[in-house]
């Protein structure tokens, strides 16, 4: 089951041979040097640790780096395990777009585009209230609770706050095409994540 690092470099389209057009987004994906293998024996679970993402010294910490050196690594901004992704890879190898097939499908995990604060019908799409004369229930979201018993508002109700900037795993993604030479993968819908966002790529078992 293999698993990658990947960038978002945005969305476009491909028309194949009977003109019927895909929609894709596009990941810069890999290469990603094995960091890192854990092992029950020795950690109590089993993972594979990949970097991703070329970075100038300056910006890690000393530990970051030596970590990175002694896998035989440059300077990389990610680092991410993937549990259960380990397989027969070894440290000091690199995984590449190569390891994924045309057509197998993938799940996306990344951090979602932060819409700030938000009410209740753009963040949980609440239906407005009355707009006609007198009405001062528009976009409020109506009553959250009684006030004799409990007097209090239950923990879990649906109300206005911050939206977005939290992961999300998008799953069902066809991969529609690969390009080795380039290291991109184009996967059939949308993303999570702004353009150039951090994401990553497992199979979707």
């Amino acid at each position: 089951m293999p698993a990658i690092l990947a960038k978002k470099l945005g969305m476009t389209q491909l028309f194949g041979e009977d003109g019927h057009v895909e929609r894709v987004t596009v990941l810069e994906a890999g290469p990603c040097p094995v960091t890192g293998i854990r092992t029950h024996e020795r950690d109590g679970y089993e993972a594979v640790q990949l970097a991703f993402g070329a970075s100038k010294e300056k910006h890690l910490t000393k530990p970051e780096l030596g970590h990175l050196k002694k896998a035989g690594a440059p300077p990389m901004r990610h680092v991410t395990e993937f549990r259960d992704e380990a397989g027969e890879l070894q440290v000091g190898e690199t995984v590449t777009v190569e390891a994924f097939k045309v057509g197998q499908t993938v799940k996306v995990s990344g951090i979602s585009k932060g819409k700030g604060f938000q009410g209740t019908i753009k963040r949980h799409n609440y239906a407005s209230g009355p707009k006609s004369h007198g009405s001062h229930n528009v976009r409020a979201p109506g009553s959250i609770g009684a006030s004799a018993t409990p007097s209090r508002v239950f923990k879990g109700i649906r109300g206005p706050g911050q939206m977005g900037n939290k992961r999300v795993t998008q799953k069902g993604l066809t991969i529609v095409q690969l390009d080795a030479g380039q290291n991109l993968m184009l996967l059939r819908g949308s993303v999570p994540g702004p353009r150039n966002g951090f994401v990553e790529v497992r199979t979707d078992a």
